[in-house]
């Protein structure tokens, strides 16, 4: 790799925020970002998970504060970002990857179930891209990648309605906010993994075995995600190099979205 390209990716005196940074996909993000030279405000609920990545961050030799905060409450946003307003005086980047769904069958499960997924996956998105996008605008430049889901543009069904739901309109705002902002600097993107191997997945294939091989059946690779897939594309999207992309649904699913519902991997 030349100096050249090496550049290209060089993220060095660039300031990001990371939700959900404790672990999974947030946490292997803020890894990368900080390795390609970023500095980061590292979101999330759990207080000793995030404190251990921003350790981890500071090896690197990089700056790495940390919040807790639920990204179901505007209010607490909005905190997070007069944070960041003193602690760095400026944002280049948004990773909104923290929040989680209620699973329920549509005829069962409840509004107020509905409700919180919505708020964890749509409005506490919303209002992060909003306030990034405020002083993004202002700067005129910036990037801002939100986590979503196959589940946006396919069903997966077994009581994933709300989480569905939610997914179609953090794939919908993103189009929307990069049509807004696109002419006055701010790119806004999705990634839309598959099924990435965390926590949460394992609890579910334990509990319920056949999933494995029901989910395995249709990624063509062959294998489940690993948060360190998002990275690579991450840092990309984080990049000056990327500078001509925005609104763009990027699939992280090892072919699931490629192949047909009758198609078949070899083994």
């Amino acid at each position: 790799m030349t100096s050249n390209t090496r550049n290209m990716f060089d993220l060095t005196g660039k300031v990001a925020l990371v939700s959900g940074a404790a672990q999974g996909m947030g946490r292997a993000m803020a890894m990368a970002l900080a390795e390609a030279g970023a500095n980061l405000l590292l979101v999330d609920r759990n207080e000793i998970g995030v404190a251990e990545t921003a350790s981890s961050i500071r090896e690197f030799g990089r700056r790495a504060e940390v919040a807790v905060a639920d990204v179901s409450k505007p209010a607490q946003i909005r905190e997070l970002f007069q944070k960041l307003d003193r602690e760095f005086g400026r944002i280049d980047f948004l990773g909104n990857v923290a929040g989680d769904a209620v699973l329920g069958s549509p005829e069962d499960i409840t509004l107020e179930e509905v409700e919180q997924t919505w708020r964890n996956l749509v409005l506490g998105r919303f209002c992060a891209c909003q306030e990034a996008g405020k002083r993004m605008l202002k700067a005129r430049r910036g990037s801002i990648v939100n986590i979503g889901s196959l589940a946006s543009i396919t069903a997966l069904g077994r009581g994933h309605i709300a989480y569905s739901m939610a997914m179609g309109a953090v794939v919908q705002m993103t189009r929307e906010l990069s049509t807004e902002w696109a002419s006055r600097g701010v790119r806004v993107n999705a990634i839309l993994p598959a099924q990435v191997m965390n926590p949460g997945l394992e609890k579910r294939i334990a509990d319920a075995p056949t999933l494995r091989d029901k989910f395995l059946s249709g990624i063509p690779a062959g294998r489940f995600g690993e948060p360190a897939d998002i990275q690579g594309l991450a840092v990309l999207l984080a990049s000056d190099s990327a500078s001509w992309i925005t609104g763009a649904l990027i699939p992280m699913d090892g072919g699931n979205l490629a192949m047909n519902a009758g198609g078949s991997r070899r083994a």
